[in-house]
């Protein structure tokens, strides 16, 4: 009973750090309300697209007598903003299960056209929407960032987020093994490290290289906050697999666990990278973002 309780406990935690994480990231959709022709409408707005994937900004609106436009520039530039005009299409789904278990068939809405960007180039943008009670405008003052990255094979994709997820869920288990003393939580440690080795050392090296052209821009090469968070739990629980192989030190095993579940809980990709679009280069991390924005200004 005890070990089926750490089990569910661990998966609990799992699962809140993993929708906490992913919800808070700079990449997730932002979302926000809006009364139009007194029907209130849920939008979502893209903020990563692939380059495989169709460079739009999309709002899930079907009144034909709501007019909208997008506003857009790159980021970080003095440029003036560009407009595109939202129009209204139908694109057909083909997937199976979306098909036949959910019963959708297309995807409609009111789309509008942005140039596709580099990968790691971004794109800020904010919208105007006129209804018959006038115009509203949707993120003027704080406008929404769309980052584009390479395309990613789902080969390489799926084995990442499974094996980091994995990775999460051992960590979670090992730490609350230690903290009640079970006999096994040394041999979870190591299966942590392992997981944690296959998904974070070398299929995200993999994930960084499909989507924005290096294997690793952690440190020594970056300030990347994904690749050095990866590295920091991978050091910390490479010393609790080493400080347990001879005499249980369960401390060291907890120590790792809250480390991990605490960095990981970080947005995913806050301070990824980003094209300098003046150099042409790559940059990663707030710092140098920083004094790149200093450099322009001066």
């Amino acid at each position: 009973m005890k070990r089926f309780i750490l089990w569910l406990l661990a998966f609990i935690i799992t699962i809140a750090a993993a929708y906490y994480q992913r919800k808070s990231g700079p990449t997730y959709p932002t979302s926000c309300s809006v009364e139009l022709n007194d029907t209130v409408y849920n939008l979502k707005l893209v903020r990563s697209l692939g380059l495989d994937e169709r460079p739009e900004v999309k709002l899930h609106i079907y009144d034909p007598d709501i007019r909208a436009r997008l506003f857009y520039r790159r980021y970080r530039s003095e440029e003036p903003y560009m407009t595109a005009d939202f129009v209204y299409k139908a694109y057909p789904v083909n997937s199976f299960l979306m098909n036949r278990v959910f019963g959708i068939t297309e995807e409609k809405g009111l789309f509008a056209e942005i140039p596709s960007q580099p990968p790691a180039g971004k794109i800020e943008y904010y919208i105007e929407i006129t209804d018959s009670k006038g115009t509203t405008a949707l993120f003027r003052e704080n406008p929404v960032v769309i980052r584009f990255k390479g395309a990613v094979p789902g080969s390489i994709l799926v084995p990442h987020i499974l094996f980091m997820f994995l990775a999460m869920f051992f960590s979670t288990l090992t730490g609350l093994m230690a903290a009640v003393n079970h006999p096994k939580f040394r041999k979870y440690g190591v299966i942590t490290l392992v997981i944690l080795g296959i998904g974070g050392m070398i299929f995200g090296p993999l994930v960084q290289k499909f989507a924005f052209g290096d294997l690793w821009t952690g440190i020594p090469f970056g300030w990347d906050l994904t690749d050095n968070k990866t590295l920091i739990a991978f050091i910390f629980w490479i010393a609790a697999v080493w400080l347990n192989r001879r005499k249980e030190r369960p401390v060291y095993s907890i120590i790792a666990s809250v480390v991990l579940i605490l960095i990981f809980s970080i947005p995913h990709s806050m301070f990824g990278s980003e094209l300098d679009y003046e150099s042409g280069k790559v940059i990663q991390g707030s710092i140098l973002a920083f004094f790149l924005s200093l450099r322009k200004k001066n």
